[in-house]
């Protein structure tokens, strides 16, 4: 009678749908299912706060659908699995790939161990359409910009039969060693997550419900509508692919029942944004922490603490950006064309390194994703491979009154501002002082005046730019 043990070491992949490493991993007699907090592996980039609080409810869930037979653990996670594999005579181990530049050097020295133990260990791709390395130029260099990748990754991807749960050999092995959820610490001491239950539903239940909600309302207006903060075009699947409470494969399959048309097309797109973000992280390990244009390494950042602080409390004095930066603080997300112009006017119109504004969201976005979190504020700043140019400063007035218009989004997290009529909403300082007082606002107690001159901090940001480019005035070289 075969007695097999296998592990399934559960990571960014917390469901039972479409997960081949537990369906590899369920064909042995007994399974032992895992999960470790590894902090220190992870150094600079463990988890946020905001990515913790998600991180407890989704393994809290994963944890119910194995009838209650997570082991859960804190710790190095190579010492663990080989305590484990040692006391539980453990003949196989399975997890799904990721590829965070720690996490794959974990996972090959954690391989190179099993290995000398005699026991099988195999990982699987369970989160990407298509691996890094299988989209490459014809002299075998990666690509750079997202629109040739896109083009070439849409013509290698092959059609994926999704795998259901499988059947969990019963019962699964459980661990007295083991801690429990609570003993991770994952929860904030201090209540400030209060609205976070009423917005989001971590686990693959919760995805599952966010995708057919998408699917039924949001879809239908999404290439438009998805730049307007105040609509419902937006799918917020993110911390759900994060944490691998649904898998892309699960998404793309799922489009494939609905029409065809500019919509779904465009939200397909932007799954392969997010695949092309793990690809500039794959091949340039560096993204989180190192301008990829060089010239920006001699920016002249002015990194003003009192500013950077002002702009993490959303009292900039330019109600979109205070807007955005309150939403992400009230319900760990942000809008991404929001984020777009709050990362745009920390970059260019206070001079501050995205680095300190990529560690914020970090910590503050349920979301936050140390590939797609470190290629977007580099593209936002004009260091990335894909990156906008520089010299694109979002201006937050123009991109208030074109994306808010009625300010319904700028309104919900600025109440102080909603009798203001919508002609001063974005530009408060040029209302008279009767519409300032009659809609109850002071400016500098209700709501602060502008950090900055928007025309004359982008022309400051342009100079700086000249001289990390080594540029005259004339914008030529020296």
């Amino acid at each position: 009678m075969n007695s097999a043990v296998s592990i399934i070491w559960f990571r960014q992949d917390l469901r039972l749908n479409h997960n081949p490493a537990l369906v590899a991993a369920c064909k042995a007699t007994h399974v032992l299912p895992i999960y470790i907090l590894d902090d220190d592996t992870a150094g600079p980039h463990k988890m946020g706060s905001a990515s913790r609080w998600w991180l407890h409810h989704s393994l809290a869930a994963l944890n119910l659908s194995l009838d209650k037979a997570l082991d859960v653990y804190a710790g190095d996670a190579e010492t663990i699995i080989a305590d484990l594999c040692q006391r539980f005579s453990v003949d196989s181990v399975y997890w799904n790939r990721c590829y965070e530049p720690h996490h794959i050097a974990q996972s090959q020295r954690i391989k190179a161990q099993l290995c000398s133990q005699g026991v099988n260990a195999r990982s699987i791709n369970g989160s990407l359409l298509n691996e890094p390395w299988s989209v490459l130029k014809k002299d075998g260099s990666p690509y750079k910009v997202f629109t040739p990748y896109h083009r070439e990754a849409s013509k290698i991807e092959q059609p994926i039969a999704l795998l259901p749960a499988p059947i969990l050999p019963a019962p699964l092995i459980v661990d007295p060693q083991a801690t429990h959820l609570e003993a991770l610490s994952l929860l904030p001491e201090t209540q400030w997550d209060a609205h976070f239950h009423e917005l989001w539903t971590p686990g693959e239940a919760g995805a599952v419900a966010v995708l057919n909600n998408f699917l039924c309302d949001g879809i239908n207006d999404y290439k438009d509508g998805r730049d307007r903060p105040a609509l419902k075009a937006i799918s917020r699947l993110s911390p759900h692919l994060h944490f691998g409470d649904i898998a892309p494969q699960q998404i793309i399959n799922t489009l494939l029942t609905i029409p065809d048309d500019q919509n779904s097309e465009h939200f397909k797109r932007e799954i392969r944004w997010r695949e092309f973000s793990y690809y500039l992280l794959f091949h340039f390990p560096d993204l989180p922490t190192q301008n990829l244009k060089p010239s920006f390494n001699n920016f002249p950042w002015e990194n003003n603490p009192a500013w950077l602080k002002r702009w993490q409390q959303g009292l900039t004095g330019y109600p979109l950006v205070d807007a955005g930066m309150r939403e992400l603080w009230q319900t760990g997300y942000m809008h991404n064309r929001v984020r777009m112009v709050t990362a745009s006017f920390l970059i260019k119109n206070l001079l501050v390194d995205w680095r300190l504004g990529a560690s914020w969201f970090w910590d503050c976005l349920v979301d936050a994703d140390l590939a797609s979190n470190s290629a977007s504020w580099q593209w936002v700043a004009g260091c990335g491979t894909d990156a906008s140019p520089y010299f694109r400063v979002f201006n937050p007035i123009i991109q208030g009154e074109k994306f808010d218009s009625q300010g319904e989004y700028t309104k919900r997290y600025l109440p102080e501002l909603k009798q203001l009529p919508d002609k001063y909403l974005f530009k408060p300082w040029e209302a008279p002082p009767e519409v300032l007082q009659k809609a109850n606002i002071t400016l500098g107690e209700d709501y602060p005046l502008p950090m900055v001159d928007v025309k004359e901090s982008r022309i400051k940001a342009l100079e700086a730019y000249g001289i990390a480019k080594g540029l005259n005035s004339h914008g030529l070289t020296d």
